[in-house]
């Protein structure tokens, strides 16, 4: 099982970049009741068979990693959600993409915790590849307008900013900005 809810995030986002889209947008919303992450991509995208399997833990097409015989991303996020309650959405269309939400009651005693957020949106910016992703941050809280936050940033703007962003001191820089958006925006608070 996944320990954390960023954990699942990257999972989902690596799914999503493993399928051959070039546009992969991440959203990443939170408020005091829940947190959720929609993940888009425009890649290969599966038939209605194909998301039964992908469901089914002890399948695997063996294409993303030869010699794999489990897959167990999705079907421990799915696992996860039921259990807190939570929301699962899943929808791919066959050379349209696909669009994956995970959505947790953050009072539920089963939920993950969030771990480092931060580190998580690092993670999911520097996967090699030649893709664009747009990863879009909100965090609302109502009774407290100075901790609510809501930003996006576009990985094409920091690989023209940085050159590269697979090396520990592009990903430093990259945390560095990103913390600085969340306390720009609202005060760092990973649960």
């Amino acid at each position: 099982m996944h320990a954390e809810l960023g954990d699942f995030l990257s999972e989902i986002v690596q799914n999503a970049i493993e399928s051959g889209g070039d546009v992969i947008r991440v959203e990443i919303l939170q408020d005091p009741e829940h947190f959720e992450f929609i993940v888009s991509d425009n890649g290969r995208g599966i038939d209605r068979s194909g998301i039964e399997r992908a469901m089914n833990p002890f399948y695997s097409d063996g294409t993303k990693h030869p010699g794999r015989r489990v897959g167990l991303g999705l079907p421990f996020l799915v696992q996860a959600v039921q259990a807190v309650e939570g929301v699962f959405e899943f929808e791919s269309e066959p050379g349209k993409g696909t669009r994956v939400r995970g959505s947790f009651p953050l009072a539920h005693l089963d939920t993950p915790p969030l771990g480092d957020i931060v580190f998580s949106m690092v993670s999911c910016l520097a996967f090699p590849g030649t893709f664009e992703m747009y990863l879009r941050r909100t965090k609302i809280y109502p009774n407290n307008p100075k901790a609510s936050l809501d930003y996006t940033i576009e990985r094409n703007e920091l690989l023209d900013a940085l050159g590269g962003l697979e090396t520990p001191g592009a990903m430093a820089l990259i945390r560095e900005y990103i913390e600085s958006q969340e306390e720009e925006y609202g005060q760092i608070d990973l649960r």
